[in-house]
């Protein structure tokens, strides 16, 4: 159930948990040190622990641990660190060897799924529009997904031509690649799933994967309690980076994650992440599902989970579709943990997919089956004659594990439709063209313990918005094809009281170029407070997510009707300063993305098809004679001289840094 709740109550409380965050995180991860916290306490016993270097550790290195009592237990191909088993008691001169970046332990990590009751109709498919793409024949044919989770059954809905390549990491010599928990089975299906068991005959409804024809590469590092190491998580992706070639693996999907304990600049798992980015591969990474976590009354916020506090991956967190195709309904999942992440504040999740009673494929002797037995899909759900018995097929589950494989799959129609892709220009499409209709705020009840969550779609709850496939294949703006154009900003104080936007490395996201760093929230003087989530109608200095119809500084999400000063995402139609993602239609001075029509002075991202001063990404195609730079793109006509940085000048434009002029 919902009920609509105060925007200035949901407002108030949410700018002092996410102050309260940051204050957190300034004291956790305060100063430089070489072993992690979580490590510090230990005075006793032996430890695995992953053992960073600023090179890729050989035989000395080695030598050099053994020497501080440490032996070598695992070494991590390519990665920079290797684990091995040290005495509490030698960690300190462990740390203190200068040839040693970072010790810190081999932490469990877990799936990222949760049980649930009171089944209905799964419609996910719909919700996301992955149809349109398989109207189009794009159905992820060619395209490698790497599946790091508790491996993948033998399952008539996963045939063999499915699974490319099978390893395990877990060393059950029994049981191999092969799903005994029954988590990567079900998130394999959400990617890749053919539908051979609903298909035809008594069944009315079809369960299919988002990209049926992907190649899955299955690698298991999680046992059959759904547990597994970091160490494992790592060895895991060194391989798909090794395979890459082999299997075109383009796509790697992490349903699990663990604690954050140091900035993800420290981190191993969100190192080794961060390989598989640059080596070309789109990481996608499940939240966490601590959404509902109060115990530092920060209702949820700073729960995100490692490696999904990475600013490169694609963070995604969970929808509640409320068992319908139809958008506008749908909310965010209470368990589904919300940004900014702990210690960096890095603003995530990066967009949200459903997550909530999800349908896919099992085996009856699953550990997760033996766990939850009511979790059956009912057959009445897809068979006309069905009952409420379970099936032998198909199994429930909810979590921020399920709504990350939707993203997956729709990385690889993506990828299917442009190879030439790259991770960031995957990411920011996605992103740039996620639907944000979503309802703002909602109580939910949980059925099963009848408790009460308040809930609102803000930045730090649904990120950019939920997926959808048909507009990211349509969408025609790409992001620069260097590593790191998209990563997500962090949300930092800037020493005023208000919280900015700032961009990390050389992402397009999260700068004003004209003014420095945005205002995420806090207050201005001359016009007065932010509006959070809503509709502000006088004076309102910034809106996060809703419309504005008067006199609004800043709108960061939504649309702004009139002499708007700024609009993050969203659309001015007069005389809007500033839109940084959307549509600008008359008089707009600046556009970081979308497109503008008429006496525009800037687009940071876009097209300007008159009079316009500046684009810094993007096309102008007529009537530039006042067209100052272009950063990136195209412009065709009447251009004020012939100077070039990057590209080749033809015609009269005064700056070219990257792009052409023709």
């Amino acid at each position: 159930m919902r009920r609509k709740i105060s925007k200035s109550a949901m407002w108030g409380r949410t700018f002092l948990v996410v102050s309260a965050l940051f204050l957190c995180a300034t004291l956790a991860f305060a100063g430089p040190r070489k072993i992690s916290k979580d490590l510090a306490s230990k005075t006793s016993g032996n430890i695995n622990v992953i053992v960073q270097f600023n090179h890729v550790p050989g035989a000395l290195d080695h030598q050099r641990v053994a020497g501080h009592g440490g032996k070598l237990k695992r070494q991590l191909g390519h990665f920079r660190g290797a684990v091995y088993t040290v005495s509490a008691e030698r960690l300190a001169e462990l740390a203190n060897d200068p040839n040693v970046a970072y010790v810190s332990p081999d932490r469990p990590v877990q799936g990222a799924s949760t049980s649930s009751t009171a089944w209905n109709l799964d419609y996910h498919n719909e919700t996301i529009n992955a149809p349109s793409a398989w109207a189009q024949g794009l159905n992820g044919t060619g395209i490698g997904v790497a599946v790091i989770d508790s491996g993948i059954a033998n399952v008539p809905d996963l045939n063999a031509s499915n699974i490319a390549y099978s390893q395990d990491f877990t060393g059950d010599s029994v049981n191999g690649a092969n799903d005994v928990y029954g988590h990567g089975t079900h998130v394999a299906g959400i990617i890749a799933g053919n539908g051979s068991q609903s298909t035809g005959g008594n069944n009315f409804y079809t369960f299919k994967g988002v990209a049926q024809n992907a190649s899955i590469v299955n690698l298991r590092v999680l046992d059959a309690n759904g547990n597994g190491t970091v160490s494992n998580v790592i060895a895991a992706i060194q391989t798909a980076i090794q395979l890459k070639d082999t299997y075109n693996i383009k796509v790697i999907n992490l349903s699990l994650g663990g604690p954050i304990m140091e900035s993800y600049t420290l981190d191993p798992l969100c190192q080794a992440v961060e390989q598989a980015w640059q080596a070309g591969i789109t990481v996608v990474v499940a939240a966490g599902n601590y959404g509902r976590d109060n115990n530092l009354n920060n209702n949820g916020y700073g729960t995100i989970t490692s490696p999904g506090n990475d600013p490169y991956v694609i963070t995604v967190g969970a929808m509640n579709t409320e068992s319908t195709a139809d958008r506008t309904d749908d909310v965010i999942a209470s368990y589904s943990s919300k940004g900014p992440t702990l210690g960096d504040a890095v603003v995530k999740p990066d967009l949200v997919a459903p997550g909530n009673l999800i349908v896919s494929l099992y085996t009856p002797t699953d550990t997760i089956n033996q766990e939850n037995p009511g979790n059956e899909a009912p057959t009445s759900l897809y068979q006309t004659n069905g009952t409420a018995a379970g099936s032998s097929s198909y199994f429930i589950l909810s979590g921020t594990s399920m709504a990350t494989p939707m993203v997956s799959g729709a990385a690889a129609l993506l990828l299917q439709q442009n190879p030439n892709l790259t991770p960031d220009q995957v990411k920011a499409t996605l992103m740039f063209t996620a639907y944000k209709g979503m309802q703002q705020y909602a109580t939910v009840t949980d059925p099963t313990t009848s408790q009460t969550f308040d809930e609102q779609a803000d930045i730090f709850t649904v990120g950019a918005g939920e997926l959808d496939i048909q507009a990211a294949l349509a969408n025609t703006t790409l992001a620069p094809a260097t590593v790191g154009s998209a990563m997500s900003p962090s949300a930092v104080p800037d020493g005023n009281g208000n919280i900015v936007l700032v961009a990390n490395g050389p992402s397009v996201l999260g700068n004003n170029s004209e003014s420095g760093n945005m205002i995420l929230w806090g207050t201005n003087g001359i016009w007065g407070n932010m509006i959070l989530w809503g509709t502000g109608t006088t004076e309102g200095e910034m809106i996060l997510w809703g419309t504005d119809s008067m006199t609004s500084d800043m709108i960061l999400w939504g649309t702004n009707a009139t002499a708007g000063q700024m609009i993050l995402w969203g659309t001015g139609t007069a005389q809007a300063d500033m839109i940084l993602w959307g549509t600008g239609t008359d008089q707009a001075d600046m556009i970081l993305w979308g497109t503008d029509t008429t006496s525009s002075s800037m687009i940071l991202w876009g097209t300007g098809t008159t009079s316009s001063d500046m684009i810094l990404w993007g096309t102008g195609t007529t009537g530039t004679p006042s067209s100052a730079m272009i950063l990136w793109g195209t412009t065709t006509t009447s251009s004020a001289d012939t100077t070039s940085a990057t590209g080749s000048a033809q015609v009269n434009a005064t700056s070219v840094l990257w792009g052409s002029k023709n």
